[in-house]
């Protein structure tokens, strides 16, 4: 092969051999500013520890950007028994790094967290999902993040139902936005798109690197650049409109925005959102659903 692409691709191939033999973990924790007091408070729900890195563009930004105190519940330790201390451990160490908060939850690994224990195990269940409605009653949180229902991983699923439950148990009266995540399945119809600059990319793959055992195994850390890249090519089209150009920057994640109204998740009216960095956040706490809109102006 002669043509310049052959060269762009052997290099794309040595850079990802030489991410592979990077250290894992153990780096002093990057510097972030304190939350501003009064800033809105985020909860990432992770099926597992090192899924709060895999999603965490847009926690990230929010720290950095609007001074929010971010939490991270980890609603199992995983399916292996003898990884659930080491796990905990490098979620801590990966938190720890970031400036986030890993939230206690009592039922951490305690049930199997999959769609059939809701049916076949419900006792179970509903100790879990009453232990995250007292997580999200103390933590009072603006935003949860928590896996769509599409997710091509079990826990996800999961995960995904176990918030819905616990969300409905805080009664009709609460509210807050609910940003749906991919990972293993991505979003047919996300409409949030964060732009990442290199600093953020790079400071997500060194905490993924604190979940040693999980890539050593499959290099997720190493991986995540792609991921981000291909955020963009796939928001041009799936956020910003069929035909539209690529926004100008290299590095994106994708979400689905929209809001719990007491029953369920809403999705956010209106047109995508195509955030670059530094860049419109606020615009996340500014939607409300059609029906609580409607409500409000009778109200006057």
């Amino acid at each position: 092969m002669s043509h310049p692409y052959a060269a762009f691709v052997r290099r794309f191939s040595a850079l990802l051999k030489d991410a592979s033999r990077l250290p894992r973990g153990g780096f002093a924790p990057v510097k972030t500013p304190s939350p501003t007091r009064g800033a809105p408070r985020v909860l990432i729900l992770a099926p597992h520890p090192d899924d709060e890195c895999i999603v965490g563009l847009l926690p990230l930004r929010l720290q950095r950007e609007l001074g929010c105190r971010v939490g991270v519940v980890a609603a199992t330790l995983g399916s292996r028994r003898d990884r659930r201390a080491p796990r905990r451990a490098e979620l801590r160490g990966a938190c720890g790094f970031l400036g986030w908060d890993v939230v206690a939850f009592d039922a951490a690994g305690a049930i199997d967290v999959k769609p059939p224990v809701r049916r076949n195990n419900p006792r179970g269940w509903k100790k879990s999902a009453a232990a995250l409605t007292r997580v999200l009653r103390e933590w009072k949180p603006a935003i949860v993040f928590v896996p769509h229902a599409g997710d091509a991983n079990a826990t996800h699923q999961g995960v995904h139902l176990l918030a819905l439950d616990a969300l409905r148990a805080l009664g009709p009266a609460f509210r807050c936005a609910v940003v749906e995540t991919e990972f293993w399945s991505t979003l047919s119809d996300p409409n949030l798109m964060i732009e990442a600059t290199a600093a953020h990319a790079a400071d997500l793959a060194a905490a993924l690197s604190f979940h040693d055992g999980e890539v050593a195994r499959n290099p997720y850390h190493a991986l995540l650049p792609c991921w981000l890249v291909d955020g963009v090519r796939r928001g041009a089209e799936l956020v910003g409109g069929q035909g539209a150009a690529a926004p100008a920057f290299e590095f994106a994640a994708l979400y689905r925005l929209g809001r719990w109204n007491g029953k369920s998740i809403r999705r956010a009216p209106g047109p995508g959102l195509v955030l670059p960095a530094g860049r419109g956040l606020r615009r996340i706490f500014n939607h409300r659903d059609t029906k609580t809109r409607r409500t409000n102006g009778k109200k006057g």
